[in-house]
């Protein structure tokens, strides 16, 4: 039998694999044949914008057709997600999100769009691992003495994020429920600030991506406990995975994907996705991923979209659990 949690993720993939016969619109042989734009809900400058511009360069060669980023941030990610939920589903506006669009729902007692049905999922281009990181005078070398040091000083233990509701703070809310400890959340304005004081010693762990903890990592400053992926990470391979430190329940990874408005035609979307797979592939693109400790994925719509239906389940009942609200 499957459990309430099980029936609505399984509802919400259903919902978000569909696409409305409402908003079809025919899809003519040459398509594209005018520019696209990717919007990207972010500054430029970061992983999801990287992304973005590896595809957009590479649709264009694929395609034909200029794509074009359009950098649109604002209200955490809301601002840009909402001008492609509200685009003409013809598959000529087109969206790059991350793990943070699949927390958004969870924070919010009213968005201007529906996270599931008013998109189209195409592909989930990537994945990044986040680690668990200490600093290195922190008196604990495994996930185990972490936590033993977590339950002998209760309250005393620090984690800090990009800000409430980050990836890096549901991370950290996720471990804090899994582990059955009392750790204080300081939000930052962004992770590299809370990096900073990670090496600093003004906090006590982290929940980072790799591509901005490794380095500090390699020369000693921080020490990695687990990595929070389903395998040990080919640049860190003495570090466990938070399954084998005995957490299986801490899943946070930081994904990457590519997103159209609800209705947008079938054959644009499989064309969209097929493309982006080949170009996943291409040894350049690979190098330039692994740069930023990337994984390339190239999942089909429908694993995509039941991958953010399934996050979002997730999030709102860490959310709910941790009594966490946005600001």
């Amino acid at each position: 039998m499957m459990n309430g949690k099980s029936k609505v993720a399984l509802a919400a993939a259903a919902i978000f694999s569909c696409h409305s016969p409402a908003h079809a619109q025919s899809v003519k042989t040459e398509y594209p044949n005018r520019p696209i734009r990717l919007v990207v809900p972010y500054a430029p400058g970061g992983t999801t914008d990287y992304a973005a511009r590896i595809l957009g360069s590479k649709l264009t060669d694929a395609l034909g057709q200029t794509v074009v980023v359009d950098n649109r941030p604002g209200a955490g990610s809301i601002i840009g997600s909402d001008v492609v939920a509200k685009a003409i589903a013809d598959g000529y506006t087109l969206l790059m999100v991350d793990t943070g669009f699949s927390v958004t729902p969870a924070l919010y007692a009213k968005l201007p769009f529906d996270a599931v049905k008013d998109f189209s999922p195409v592909t989930e281009a990537m994945r990044v691992s986040n680690w668990l990181i200490v600093p290195a005078a922190l008196p604990a070398k495994s996930v185990a003495e972490l936590i033993a040091l977590g339950k002998a000083r209760p309250g005393t233990l620090t984690f800090g994020s990009g800000g409430v509701g980050s990836p890096f703070h549901m991370a950290g809310e996720q471990f804090k429920l899994a582990a059955r400890i009392d750790i204080v959340h300081v939000p930052y304005k962004g992770g590299g600030p809370a990096l900073t004081d990670l090496i600093g010693g003004h906090i006590s762990l982290l929940f980072p991506t790799m591509t901005i903890a490794l380095p500090q990592v390699n020369v000693g400053r921080l020490r990695a406990l687990a990595v929070i992926a389903p395998k040990r990470a080919v640049a860190q391979p003495d570090v466990p995975t938070m399954a084998e430190a005995g957490l299986p329940g801490v899943t946070m990874t930081s994904w990457y994907g590519m997103l159209a408005p609800a209705g947008a035609p079938r054959p644009v979307i499989d064309k969209l996705s097929a493309e982006i797979r080949k170009i996943l592939a291409q040894p350049d693109v690979r190098e330039r991923l692994a740069t930023q400790f990337a994984e390339p994925i190239g999942s089909t719509p429908a694993a995509f979209g039941k991958l953010v239906a399934d996050e979002i389940v997730t999030w709102t009942a860490v959310a709910k659990a941790g009594g966490i609200k946005a600001e």
